[in-house]
């Protein structure tokens, strides 16, 4: 992200806290595809990932006066989405399982297809990257996906830094051997 768009995002942010709707449209706009990604990735249901980016851009309209520019305005955002995403799993764990959401469990046996699809790299690597710890998981998705730094994470995650760096290490040293078992030699850098 450019400095031009963190500034004008710290502008948006002065402007919605003014009620300005508008502001709120663009910082939408610029923001929502990320918010229901990094929420997709944590929550693996696609209508909770949806109805988490109504909830992250609801309290930033109500707490935009609130927003003290310590960080980018992504990364509160993403912290934002990872405490809402947070919530509703706790929420969903506390929930009956219905006969609905055990039918819409996969099957994870093998047919042909599926296979095949292994040998492609980049659905190894998916399967991989599902294998890992939450904790690890997470952490890889804001490094490699969002391209946050370190120090970003560390806020977003409410970690210290050497914490991240850790976690960061374990988990390209687990992905590394995931995906020697699954026959993908070299597929992390």
């Amino acid at each position: 992200m450019s400095a031009t768009q963190a500034t004008s995002d710290d502008v948006l942010i002065a402007r919605i806290a003014q009620g300005d709707r508008l502001a709120m449209q663009v910082l939408y706009g610029r923001h929502h595809v990320r918010v229901f990604r990094f929420g997709l990735r944590l929550v693996r249901n696609e209508q909770i990932a949806e109805d988490l980016i109504s909830e992250v851009f609801l309290d930033v309209w109500r707490q935009a006066g609130k927003f003290e520019g310590r960080s980018a305005v992504s990364t509160w955002l993403l912290a934002i989405t990872r405490f809402k995403a947070l919530s509703a799993l706790r929420k969903r764990k506390d929930a009956e399982l219905d006969d609905e959401t055990a039918n819409a469990i996969p099957d994870s046996s093998d047919d042909p297809e599926v296979a095949v699809q292994k040998k492609d790299t980049s659905v190894a690597l998916r399967k991989c990257l599902t294998s890992l710890s939450p904790d690890h998981r997470e952490i890889v998705d804001l490094v490699y996906y969002h391209e946050k730094s370190v120090e970003e994470v560390a806020e977003i995650v409410g970690i210290p830094e050497n914490t991240v760096k850790t976690r960061l290490f374990y988990a390209r040293k687990k992905l590394a051997e995931l995906l020697k078992a699954a026959g993908v030699e070299r597929g992390w850098p």
